[in-house]
């Protein structure tokens, strides 16, 4: 992708799924990554080694550099210390990745307080408070930057019994166009992704159970789920300079699930 060679990105929630991938794929792109991680070292590490030696496979020169970052992104205080740390190391920061992301699976009526604002904390609160700092840096120092919030099909369908995610991914979506709106004079462009069905170990559930897989499938007019590298592909598209002219805006990449896929025979006047 033009433009991407030598840029300073950071991922939130790279361990791993959507994440990984999109580490990866700025690394053969030829990023410098740095990988954010809650808990888990070891997947970090893991993904900073398939990121440096997929960008080796890629480039000519391999000059990639990559960085973990711990840090839980419903803390305020880490958030600040991770954006830092990834500017001091780097020397700045030109993309920043929002990928981070959790779900509860419960009855609306049964959602205690702390489990709905455990959910909103890191998917949405967190996001914002990641693309705050991040947009204080592309202010300091003039040159814009880009900002891709990985956001769900459920910005626009409601889903039952994950109020919580979805309420998130519903915000995320006038997250994206406020900062896009109040920032675009600026250079700063900011857009989103909204996986359908993925293959990922956050939906382990229905990818291990063969019955329940062809049910989710059953719905995607292509008649199959994503994978992480498709939606990898798109957040290094609107990173790049390919995409120049887009901000505020939300790609669905979803195998048209977003079309009304009850629609696809007619059924109503």
């Amino acid at each position: 992708m033009k433009g991407l060679a030598g840029k300073n990105a950071l991922i939130t929630g790279a361990s791993s799924g959507i994440g990984q991938a999109i580490a990866i794929r700025l690394a053969q792109e030829g990023c410098n990554i740095a990988i954010n991680y809650r808990k888990r070292q070891e997947e970090a590490e893991d993904t900073k080694e398939m990121a440096i030696q997929k960008a080796c496979e890629q480039l000519e020169e391999c000059s990639v550099r990559s960085l973990l970052v711990q840090g839980d992104v419903s803390q305020e205080e880490d958030i600040i210390e991770m954006v830092n740390t990834v500017i001091e190391k780097f020397g700045s920061l030109d993309i920043l990745v929002n990928n981070a992301g959790i779900q509860i699976q419960k009855a609306s009526h049964e959602v205690t307080a702390d489990e709905f604002d455990k959910v909103i904390s890191v998917n949405l609160r967190g996001a914002y408070l990641c693309a705050r700092e991040v947009i204080r840096h592309f202010l300091s120092r003039d040159r814009g930057g880009a900002i891709i919030n990985i956001s769900s099909v459920h910005e626009i369908i409601p889903r039952p019994l994950y109020v919580s995610y979805s309420i998130s991914k519903g915000g995320m979506e006038n997250l994206t166009k406020t900062l896009a709106l109040e920032y675009a004079n600026r250079g700063i462009r900011v857009n989103a992704i909204g996986p359908g069905a993925t293959i990922t170990p956050m939906n382990k559930a229905w990818i291990d159970d063969l019955q329940k897989k062809a049910v989710v499938e059953s719905h995607i007019p292509m008649g199959r789920a994503g994978n992480s590298d498709e939606m990898a592909a798109a957040v290094a598209f609107l990173a790049s300079e390919e995409a120049a002219y887009i901000t505020g805006q939300t790609l669905f990449i979803d195998g048209g699930l977003t079309l009304y896929a009850d629609f696809r025979e007619p059924w109503s006047a």
